[in-house]
Parts: C-alpha cells; sequence; structure tokens
C-alpha cells in the first residue's frame, strides 16, 4: 500500500507504478498450509459447481452432506484470524504483486471466486477466466450482478497501476449482450484519465471476439492512513466512504 499526497499518482508521472505481471493470488504458494489451503478451496468450488446441477439422489446427497458437515466440524476447532491476510482487492493494495487469495473474483483460496485470472501488459490489464453454473442469471448466461463485481475488480486493479490507488466512488455497467456460462472470456481495461485524486477507468468482457459488456469506473486515490485505520477496524466516526476520502 503507498501512501500519496493529492497530487501524486498522475498518470505517467512520479506515483506511478508498472507491473510487468500480475502474480497476486497466481503465484505457487509458498507454505505447506498455503497450498492446501488452496488445495481445499478449489474442491470446495468444485463442490459447489457440482451442487448447483446435480441430479443426485438422496442418499448421496445425503452421505456428501455428512462428509461436508465432518469437515467443517475439523476446521472449526482451530482459531480464527481475527482479520484476513493479504487484501480482498487489487484496488486496495497499491501493489498488484500483493496478496489476494481471499478476494471473492481472482482469490484462488476463496472458493466463492470463479477465479479470473489477470495480468499487466505495459499500461493495461488483460484477463482471463469463465463462470461456472453458480454463476448464472439469465438461463445459461452470468448474473448481472457476478459481471459488474468483476468490473469492480478489472478496473481495481487497474487503477493501482497508477501508483495512487483508491477506492471505488462509481461503477457504471453497460450490458450489450448476456454474457455466456462455460466459456472463456477475454478482459481488457485500462486508465483513462487522472484528474487529481480521481482515477477514471475503463474495461470490457468479451467471448468469441464480441464484447458483452463495458464499464467505467471512478476511484477516489486515498491515503495510506484511511487504510489502516480500515485494517485496524477503527472507524473514527468516519465511514471510509469515498466522499470522504
Amino acid at each position: 500500500m503507498k501512501g500519496n499526497d493529492d497530487d501524486q499518482g498522475a498518470w505517467g508521472g512520479a506515483g506511478s507504478q508498472r507491473y510487468p505481471h500480475a502474480e497476486a493470488a497466481l503465484r505457487p504458494a509458498s507454505t505447506p498450509e498455503w497450498a492446501e489451503r488452496r488445495r481445499l478451496s478449489t474442491a470446495m468450488r468444485t463442490v459447489i459447481e457440482d451442487l448447483v446441477r446435480t441430479e443426485a439422489p438422496a442418499e448421496d446427497l445425503a452421505r456428501a452432506a455428512d462428509a461436508l458437515e465432518a469437515v467443517a466440524a475439523s476446521l472449526s476447532r482451530h482459531p480464527k484470524r481475527t482479520g484476513l491476510e493479504g487484501y480482498g482487492e487489487s484496488a486496495n493494495a497499491g501493489d498488484i504483486h500483493a496478496l489476494f487469495d481471499y478476494s471473492p473474483v481472482i482469490g484462488r483460496c476463496n472458493p466463492l471466486a470463479p477465479p479470473l485470472e489477470l495480468r499487466a501488459v505495459d499500461s493495461r490489464v488483460k484477463g482471463r477466466g469463465m463462470f461456472g453454473a453458480a454463476y448464472e442469471g439469465p438461463p445459461r448466461h452470468v448474473h448481472g450482478g457476478m459481471v459488474a463485481a468483476a468490473f469492480d475488480e478489472v478496473l481495481g486493479f487497474a487503477q493501482s497501476l497508477t501508483g495512487a490507488p483508491g477506492m471505488t466512488a462509481m461503477l457504471t455497467v453497460r450490458y450489450r449482450r448476456p454474457t455466456p456460462l462455460g466459456k472463456e472470456l477475454a478482459i481488457d481495461a485500462g486508465v483513462d484519465r487522472v484528474d487529481g485524486r480521481k482515477i477514471h477507468a475503463s474495461a470490457s468482457i468479451s467471448c468469441d471476439g464480441q464484447v458483452t459488456a463495458e464499464a467505467e469506473g471512478l476511484f477516489i486515490s486515498v491515503r495510506r492512513e484511511k487504510f489502516l485505520d480500515m485494517l485496524g477496524g477503527d472507524d473514527g466516526g468516519d465511514d471510509g466512504g469515498a466522499a470522504e476520502k
């Protein structure tokens, strides 16, 4: 997380940082515990995907439920962290090499994440991934809310490349056509301009060469102290909203 003054972080200016690859949530796990956490998350993701589609008989569902209840009981016996390690989204980190394993969009340790894969290419963000049956909205297509969540993450990633990251103040999504389930999607995003603390970015999602949705986002650069207050759980009477940043 980078500290910044109000005038820092102009695109290409002194506050700008460029990263060759988005290794966050993609690099190999560094400890056996982390590797097994990712493995367990992958298994849970598979269960979620199968559960929303299965026509299994009651006895098989009962055995699966018994097994999952046993796993839940086993994990519940261990201490819990009071806070997450790393960041839940790239928009807040200021460093796309930070740890995002818990992100609900790109996190390898979050079974709710598809997950999408993102990387920085020069001054833009390129990504790929697909949404399974658990994310269905219209028949055989991705729920519009999940498309919006993907855009929020992708645009947040892009604006982090300025070196003066902020938080989402506004997100506008245009749904050009339904985004299909189970097909690889191409993602493209970049920063359009920086006006002081305001970072404007845009992105698109495509499938088979056709744009399915586009988005524009406005991010407000946030001082390091603000993020530290959030991490420490000290609200100090401040809701942390974009208008107060």
